[in-house]
Order: structure tokens, then C-alpha cells, then sequence
């Protein structure tokens, strides 16, 4: 027996599995008081992934808030609230972009996991009336020799490179970073930025009433039921979880073609509003795009194309089948868009219309089984003010100072140091990982892994280009989670700026364990109110994000682990700043204040397997004067090279701007050597030049703080009194990890081998 909505209001005492569909009592109890009634069985299934952690940001909401009281940019064109934000870069082109995260799928199924977490968020873009042109992954994973790390990592890094791969789309950076913390729970976050004229810009919402709802792309199946509100917004025991069949499997293929498909049916002006369908489905789709326009909507299911025709009304409200899109459009414009959907060979059926009134209807063998209003399920969710408690251990945390361990003695010890810092597996080169990526297809890749920012041209003729940096520390955040998203917004700030771009807008990815726990939700608010207060600062705003509650195994939450992406702008790419030395004979400069702190430093964690102390200071005045002058060298021309220093200080810089292309330096270092490579003061970077008089001017000018370190050359690092490291050593120690680990990466087709540079 069907439960129609009639049904559904003479029985008001059946019994209803709100619980298992994630719902608390309290919030079934409010879905019967908005409908009067208790729900249908299809109307349960839209409320619980719509009013799910992951969906409706229900205990993230009032701390996000503050991201809309940040003053206003003019480059700003769409914030938050819309698929991606969209951003004015210049000569008419906007760029839109963003990251989410797919983190619990990962671990269940890593390959299909990654794969689809990389296909949502280029829909995303897509559906904003952008092309995708470039896509970026920050990964985190437990102990990198651990069993379990061996299982997730190689599929995790397989499905973001095959799925981007086959999309044709350049992956221009990203991190990979372990710690025990994030055993059996990994991050994978994903970001896609994509470009388009401003006039281009497209909204989700319904409009105009007797337009058409058409769904297209893939059909429905039964794979991804109950992902956002079962999978992404609960907590794995630990025992880990038993929820494959909430993994979405995603089709690059089918993708390609409907990327393709929407661009042309942009440009022929074929729809009216348009949303992809990524977490919770149709019941996403179809609620978001009525709630954000100005009537009803009504659905026949039995018009969905379905690939398993035993699911269930509810089944296919809540499936999570990757590759599809719900657009709105005018009668007249419906055979031109299913000609252009024929075209690409996308399936494509319309399933409803825009109606008066303010009603979301769904029938379903001729039944009535939906009838909501729209605004309920997609924007009037509950939200909550959690409880909040700093952390217990925060103090005895805080107080266990870094500064304190014992340092290297000798000159041997310190070498011993530096090879441990940059063979370690957050230290070591990463070519493991992007040989299996596709980062210069398209042919417009300027920069990309392992620089510090990728940097893409948009526009062949003036050489305008966008750059961007995804960052994230999670020591530091756990040290202070407010200090600590501030330094991961400013490191992510100054990689753009060492690449010679001006840094424009921000999106986020906000990684934290249960809600549900004070002591999580204090981590959670503060990291906001230190991105807010960050972003306010730099006089940057943010465009958008991604929130990820429910990261912890059993009672064990990961530590807060905010990834901030930003955006930059360079007028001419042709002036970016590389990170490697290519020339002998240049000066190195360090420029930026270097002081003792060494709270949640790599060297801490790699050679005491410490965390403990205060994170850097925050100097964001010093990181803007940083970029001001990074920006106005690379324009001059004055500098060679850029490399910004944070993880591992001056001693990971170091080794990898004379590891990028063989060239070595002789260096002498003031004061105290230890302090001076292993550090991590913030607002600092190092550069080359053929000018040192020019560029130490201008820094002085500028109020940052020049220190001359040597000149490039030879086939070692030198540091004059101390030490003498060879490339080759250095190249051996920092090449060898992540092989050794994981074993030979499959090199995917087209891939550009580590070192080569493209021309431009």
C-alpha cells in the first residue's frame, strides 16, 4: 500500500523509523507540527537528508554568520548561499569556486569515495554557468605506516586522479598529510574553480510558473540512499562502519558529457535556474530550487528514469546517483534543450512544472506522497546554539612548551634534524601522488604541484590567470584553534602571494569531530570567529564553503582541522614567480622577522613526537605587506624565485627550492641556526635575485624585513661554519618516502613527469 499524504493524515499514530533515518524525536515532532500531520514515508525521506548535519548546517549555521557580516568587496558578484561564489577577477571574467569535502565515503569505499567527492564539486561549479578548468585535494590520512593507511590512501588518491583525469582537468595542487587522528576517519576534501564572462552567471531557484523541471544526465539508482544523512552526519564506531551501500559510484564519462551538454545550453539561454544533484538527492533539488524561487512545484516520479526499477518512492527521492541535473525551462525552450541533451547523448526527461502557490507536490503511481512547502525542507531546518566548553586539556596542552625540547648539539645532530624534517611523510615529496594526476591538460596549467600555488591562465590573449592555495594546520588548531585558523588562512594567503598573484576571496572546508561535544563545538566556534576576524583583516571575503561535522571514531574526535582555500589574480601570468632556483649565482634573501616558535612545528612533531605550546603569532598586517611586495617584485621582475615558509620552516624551503631544479647555495645564518631553520614565525618567504639591491629597497619600503642568507649555486646547501647537505643526499631522503610506503603510483596517461615545466 502506497503512504499517501491522505493515508498519511488518517493515521497519525503509525509507527515511523525517524530514528534510524537520523532524526531526533524532537525534530519528528516538529515535521508533524508543520504538516499538521504526521509525514508520508516520502515526505520522512526529504526531511531527514534535508534537515541533516550535512545539508542543513544545523549546529554550524549561527557560528557561520559571521562570514556575512564581513564588510563588502566589490569583487565579490555571489556569495554565500548559491552553489559556489563567484568572484569579479577582471576584463570581464568571473570565477567561481569552492571545497567540500567527502570524507566518510572515502573510508567506506576510498576509490568511489574520492571519485564522487571530485565529481560533486565540479558540478557545483558547473551549475554556477561556468566551464571547470582546474580541480585541487587536501588529504589526510593516520600513521602513514599504518595497515589501514595503505588500504585508504592508494584508492583515495586513484579515484580524485582518475575521476579529474577522465574529466580532462588539470590538478594543479593540494596537500597530503597524516597523523593518528585521523586514523580511521581521513579527510578528502575536494576544490574546482571554473571561469566565465560575468553576464554568465546562473542561479538555483524556479521561476516563472508553468516552466518545465527537467532531469537530466544519469539515471537513478540505489546507490548513495541516506549518504548525507547516515553516512556524512554520524559518528563511525569503532568498529568502523558497514555502510557501502551509501557510497555513491560515479561515471567521469557521463560527467564530461553533461558538463559539455550545460555549456551549450547555457549559451543558447535554454534555462531559467538550475542545481546539480549531489547530497540529498532529488529531495535537494527539487526543495532548494522552489524554496529559493517565487512558487510551487509539482513532480510525477514515475518520470524519472530509473536504472533499479525496485526502489521505493522514498528510495528515489533520497538516492544520491552522481551525474545528474535539475534545470528549469520555459515551455518554448524545452525542444531546444532536449535536442541539445541529444546532442551530447544525455538523457534527459521532464519530470514536473513550476506551479502557483507556495507547495512542493510529488506523485507517484497517480498518488499524492509529497505535498510540503518547499522553504521548510531546504531553509527553515532546525538550528541549534550547541553547548561549548574549552577543552580540558587545553591548558596542560598549551603549557607543554615546544621551546623546551631538547634541540641538535652538533652540527651532525642539526643535519640529522633537517634530512628527518624533509624525508618524513608531510615533509616528503608528494611526486608519489601527482604522477598520478593530470595537472598540465587543457594546456593552460602556468604553476602546479610541487609549487606553492597553482596558477592557471584564462584568458590566451591578455595572459590573465587566476592562482590558488589550499592550506591546512591542524597542530596549530589544535594548540588554538582560533590562532591556528588564522595562520592556515594566512599561509594560504601568502602561497598565492609568493607565486606573484594578488589574493582576492577565500572558501573554506571545515573539518571537526561531533557537534554533539562542548568541547568540539568551542573548537568549531572559534575557528570561525578567527577565519571571520582573519578575512576581515586581509579585506577579503568569504565566497563560500563546506562544513564536515561528525569527524571522530567512537568518543576520539580528529583535531579541528579548518582547510582554507584562496583565490588570487594575476594580470599577466607570464610575471608568476616560480618556487624552484634555477640560476646560479642569485642572491637568496629571507624576507619576514624569524623568532623562536616552535608550538605544533613540524621539527617537533618529526624528531620528539611532541605537540604541545602555543602556535606562532599571527601577524596578518605583516602578511599583507608580505603579498603587497611579492606582488609588486613579480611585476618588476625582480625576483627569480618565491618559496613561502611554514611547515618545516626555513629548512623545508630550502631543500625543496634547490631540489626543484638541481641548484644549490652557500648560506650563512645569523644568530642561532637552530631557531633559523626550524622555526615557523609566519609572514615569511624566501626569494632569489639578480637584483638584491633593488629588491631589499623595496622590502624596505614596504616594512618587511630583509635578511641576506647567500647565493645559489653548486650541487650542495652550504651553511658556512655548520654543515654541508648534498643534493643528492637531500634528493635521496626526500624522494624515497612515499615509495617506500605505498609502492610504485600508476602513472596516469598524459601526466607531465615531476620537474618538468611547461611553457607559456
Amino acid at each position: 500500500m502506497i503512504d499517501t499524504v491522505e493515508y498519511a493524515g488518517k493515521t497519525p499514530d503509525d509507527e515511523q523509523p525517524w530514528a534510524e533515518l537520523g532524526l531526533k524525536e524532537d525534530e519528528y515532532a516538529r515535521i508533524k507540527g508543520i504538516l499538521g500531520r504526521r509525514p508520508t514515508t516520502a515526505e520522512l525521506a526529504m526531511y531527514s537528508v534535508m534537515w541533516s548535519e550535512h545539508c542543513s548546517y544545523k549546529s554550524s549555521k549561527v557560528h557561520l554568520r559571521q562570514f556575512g557580516d564581513l564588510p563588502h568587496s566589490d569583487a565579490l558578484l555571489v556569495g554565500i548561499g548559491e552553489n559556489a561564489g563567484v568572484v569579479d577577477v577582471g576584463d570581464g571574467y568571473a570565477v567561481t569556486f569552492k571545497v567540500e569535502s567527502h570524507n566518510h565515503p572515502s573510508y567506506v569505499e576510498p576509490y568511489q569515495g574520492a571519485a564522487t567527492g571530485v565529481g560533486g564539486i565540479v558540478r557545483d561549479i558547473l551549475t554556477m554557468g561556468a566551464r571547470p578548468i582546474a580541480v585541487m585535494d587536501s588529504l589526510r590520512f593516520g600513521r602513514a605506516d599504518a595497515p589501514d593507511t595503505a588500504r585508504v590512501l592508494p584508492g583515495v588518491v586513484a579515484g580524485v586522479g582518475g575521476y579529474g583525469n577522465c574529466l580532462g582537468l588539470p590538478n594543479i595542487g593540494g596537500e597530503l598529510l597524516f597523523d593518528d587522528c585521523y586514523a580511521g576517519n581521513p579527510l578528502v576534501n575536494a576544490l574546482c574553480v571554473g571561469v566565465m564572462r560575468h553576464e554568465d552567471v546562473r542561479l538555483a531557484k524556479a521561476e516563472g510558473v508553468g516552466n518545465k523541471v527537467i532531469l537530466f544526465g544519469a539515471r537513478t539508482g540505489g546507490d548513495g540512499i541516506g549518504g548525507v544523512s547516515v553516512l556524512a552526519s554520524e559518528t563511525f564506531d569503532e568498529h568502523g562502519p558497514a555502510k557501502r551501500p551509501s557510497v555513491q559510484v560515479g561515471d567521469p564519462f557521463t560527467e564530461k558529457l553533461l558538463i559539455e551538454a550545460c555549456l551549450e545550453i547555457f549559451a543558447a539561454d535554454l534555462v531559467t535556474g538550475i542545481q546539480d544533484l549531489g547530497g540529498a538527492g532529488l529531495s535537494c533539488a527539487t526543495s532548494e530550487l522552489a524554496s529559493a524561487g517565487t512558487g510551487g512545484m509539482h513532480v510525477d516520479l514515475d518520470t524519472v528514469p530509473l536504472r533499479d526499477s525496485t526502489l521505493t518512492a522514498a528510495e528515489i527521492l533520497m538516492s544520491e546517483s552522481q551525474e545528474r541535473m535539475c534545470a528549469i525551462v520555459e515551455p518554448a525552450k524545452v525542444a531546444d534543450f532536449l535536442a541539445v541533451c541529444r546532442k551530447w547523448d544525455v538523457l534527459a526527461t521532464v519530470i514536473g512544472e513550476v506551479t502557483e502557490g507556495d507547495r512542493l507536490t510529488v506523485d507517484w503511481h497517480g498518488e499524492r506522497i509529497v505535498d510540503v512547502p518547499p522553504r521548510t525542507v531546504a531553509h527553515e531546518g532546525p538550528v541549534y546554539e550547541r553547548p561549548m566548553a574549552r577543552p580540558a586539556d587545553l591548558d596542560a596542552l598549551q603549557a607543554d612548551d615546544a621551546n623546551n625540547l631538547p634541540r641538535p648539539a652538533t652540527p651532525e645532530e642539526l643535519q640529522a634534524h633537517w634530512l628527518a624534517v624533509i624525508s618524513s611523510p608531510d615533509g616528503a615529496d608528494k611526486t608519489w601522488v601527482t604522477e598520478q594526476y593530470d595537472r598540465y591538460v587543457r594546456g593552460n596549467t602556468v604553476l602546479a604541484q610541487p609549487e606553492d600555488a597553482g596558477v592557471v591562465r584564462i584568458d590566451e590573449d591578455s595572459h590573465r590567470g587566476i592562482a590558488l592555495a589550499l592550506d591546512g594546520n591542524a597542530r596549530f588548531a589544535r594548540l588554538d584553534p582560533y590562532t591556528g585558523t588564522q595562520l592556515n588562512l594566512a599561509e594560504a594567503y601568502r602561497n598565492v602571494a609568493v607565486s606573484g598573484a594578488t589574493p582576492l576571496a577565500v572558501t573554506n572546508c571545515l573539518n571537526f569531530g561531533s557537534p554533539e561535544e562542548p568541547e568540539v563545538m568551542w573548537q568549531f566556534a572559534e575557528a570561525v570567529r578567527g577565519l571571520a576576524d582573519g578575512c576581515r583583516e586581509l579585506g577579503l571575503p568569504v565566497t563560500g564553503g563546506n562544513v564536515s561535522l561528525y569527524n571522530q571514531t567512537g568518543d576520539v574526535p580528529i583535531n579541528p582541522t579548518p582547510v582554507i582555500g584562496v583565490l588570487g589574480v594575476h594580470e599577466d601570468v607570464r610575471r608568476r614567480i616560480p618556487g624552484g632556483w634555477r640560476a646560479e649565482g642569485e642572491t637568496v634573501l629571507l624576507l619576514g622577522e624569524t623568532r623562536e616558535e616552535f608550538g605544533g612545528s613540524a621539527w617537533a612533531s618529526v624528531v620528539h613526537r611532541h605537540l604541545g605550546g602555543r602556535p606562532p603569532a599571527v601577524d596578518l598586517p605583516a602578511e599583507r605587506r608580505l603579498g603587497e611586495l611579492l606582488a609588486a617584485l613579480g611585476r618588476d621582475g625582480l625576483v627569480g624565485s618565491a618559496h613561502d615558509l611554514a611547515d618545516g620552516g626555513l629548512a623545508q624551503a630550502l631543500a625543496e627550492s634547490a631540489l626543484r631544479y638541481g641548484v644549490g647555495a652557500r648560506l650563512r645564518l645569523e644568530g642561532n641556526a637552530f631557531s633559523a631553520l626550524f622555526s615557523e614565525s609566519g609572514a615569511r618567504a624566501v626569494v632569489t635575485t639578480a637584483n638584491p639591491e633593488a629588491v631589499t629597497t623595496a622590502a624596505r619600503e614596504a616594512g618587511v624585513p630583509v635578511t641576506h642568507l647567500g647565493t645559489t649555486g653548486g650541487d650542495a646547501l652550504v651553511v658556512d661554519g655548520l654543515l654541508e647537505l648534498r643534493l643528492a643526499e637531500l634528493r635521496a631522503a626526500w624522494t624515497a618516502t612515499l615509495p617506500t610506503l605505498f609502492g610504485a603510483p600508476e602513472v596516469a596517461v598524459g601526466t607531465v613527469p615531476a620537474g618538468a615545466v611547461p611553457t607559456s
